[in-house]
């Protein structure tokens, strides 16, 4: 394979959505993979819908994401400018070019003649295309309208009765009717170039090797090859990517919830997850593996394997996944994202020790960072309510007896351990002659407030001598016998 050079090319509208996280983990793979370059490339033609702010945004949020681009804005590169509205001058002179060659024309038509052209095609039962009458313009004509400053754009003249055909990593042979393109705009009369234009010219002229992107691109991909054809370039290999959807397999939209990548890191999905879900929706690794590492899925990552069908959104397969992740990161990267979470509760401090021995008993039993504290309060504050539920269920009218025979044996213990203080629940249901879960229940109640969690010991152990008799006596006092 030659030198693979590929481009994400997002447009800076807002927020990151989670299907062009996607178009820009496929591209990076595949640059990893063939030890190509992976470009960022800043499409902001449309000015209407740029919002300040959006490209920093993107750039923190593929950062965060862990895929980091090789040429782009802030890193420059041999074939930038990367941000489109600093290249107007080159694909004025390129569309100027087709016009010379035959292969494009200049039009003046108002926004009314084209709302009235459109209605009248429609009645008709027309495609809704442009219909050409300013080819019936002489060069005269069109001359003296740009010299009197006219607004005016430039049209592709596409050629009749003919087909548009390309080959797709993913789709196969592609084949579209040329009676079914449209004149296409491709510089307008601000000056700035339609995403068509831009988009041909800008890889070209950055010798992107392929163009891998979204299914919604597919219809567009003919005139882009017309393009290619007009200027004389060689394609370059086309993959298109299958539509993200719903589970009720609608497409991918917020009204049925979030699709900003920023909101996902907002509730405490690790990258690698997020990464790992994504890789998922389209592709397989051909084997039953699910879980993969950035460097797993360069290793494994080929359009071949992408499929032609939509990719459902699951979410209960994401939260998995976050889960998975978390589980398998070594406890003192959890230890400083624990601390992360901590500030502005209103915990006191902890130490380490502690707060790792806190993770050890709750990996299994959190999905993200903050679950830590929001499942588990009782480890960062003393004083909490008790579940009514569980109070109802679990503290019997013997509870506080009970609880001050085993409050007696721990004031004994020297230091002690998770399993001492096993033995002496046990010793003391033994001597009590009631099952170790008649003393369970109510003294998990009496040192959580809640009915379910970690292991009891581990609890105890957690929180020490002092704190536990301190939590039991106050169950005693609020709780009564």
């Amino acid at each position: 394979m030659s030198t693979v050079r590929v481009r994400f090319a997002p447009s800076p509208t807002g927020y990151l959505h989670v299907g062009g996280l996607r178009t820009a983990l496929y591209n990076y793979l595949f640059a990893r993979k063939h030890h190509g370059a992976f470009v960022l490339r800043i499409e902001d033609t449309d000015r209407a819908r740029f919002v300040e702010g959006a490209v920093e945004n993107l750039i923190e949020t593929l950062r965060w994401a862990g895929l980091d681009f090789d040429e782009g804005p802030g890193k420059g590169g041999g074939a930038g400018p990367y941000v489109q509205s600093e290249r107007l001058t080159t694909y004025r002179n390129f569309a100027e070019e087709l016009v010379v060659r035959g292969k494009a024309y200049w039009a003046f038509d108002t926004a009314e003649e084209l709302e009235e052209m459109r209605k009248t095609r429609e009645k008709m039962h027309l495609p809704p295309k442009y219909d050409r009458r300013a080819l019936k313009l002489s060069t005269d004509e069109v001359r003296r309208k740009l010299d009197a400053g006219s607004p005016g754009v430039i049209r592709m003249k596409v050629p009749d009765g003919s087909a548009v055909r390309f080959d797709d990593v993913v789709r196969g042979r592609v084949e579209f009717s040329s009676e079914l393109i449209d004149d296409q705009v491709l510089l307008k009369s601000d000056g700035y170039p339609t995403y068509h234009l831009a988009n041909v010219v800008d890889d070209h002229l950055m010798g992107i090797s392929h163009v891998i992107r979204g299914e919604e691109w597919l219809s567009s991909t003919p005139k882009h090859v017309l393009l290619y054809d007009f200027f004389g370039w060689n394609l370059p290999t086309f993959a298109h990517l299958p539509l993200l959807l719903n589970p009720d397999r609608s497409k991918l939209s917020k009204r049925q919830g979030d699709v900003a990548v920023e909101e996902y890191r907002k509730k405490g999905y690790l990258p690698e997850a997020l990464i790992n879900f994504v890789s998922l929706l389209g592709w397989n690794p051909g084997h039953e593996g699910e879980i993969f590492t950035l460097e797993q899925l360069i290793s494994e990552f080929s359009l071949e394997r992408v499929g032609k069908a939509g990719a459902v959104f699951n979410l209960e397969k994401l939260n998995w996944l976050n889960f998975q992740h978390l589980r398998r990161k070594p406890d003192t990267e959890v230890l400083e994202m624990l601390r992360s979470v901590l500030p502005g509760r209103g915990e006191e401090e902890f130490d380490d020790r502690y707060l790792l021995n806190v993770i050890a008993a709750m990996r299994d039993r959190v999905t993200f960072v903050a679950d830590f504290v929001e499942k588990s309060p009782y480890f960062f504050r003393s004083s909490f309510d008790y579940d009514p539920e569980v109070v109802r269920k679990r503290w019997t009218p013997q509870a506080a007896a009970r609880l001050n025979s085993f409050m007696a044996v721990i004031r004994t213990l020297s230091e002690p351990k998770k399993e001492d203080y096993e033995a002496a629940l046990h010793g003391v249901a033994d001597t009590l002659s009631v099952k170790p879960g008649d003393l369970i229940h109510p003294l998990r109640l009496a040192l959580t407030g809640m009915g379910a969690g970690p292991g009891l010991f581990d609890i105890l152990f957690i929180l020490g001598k002092d704190e536990s008799l301190r939590r039991i006596a106050r169950a005693l006092e609020r709780l009564g016998s």
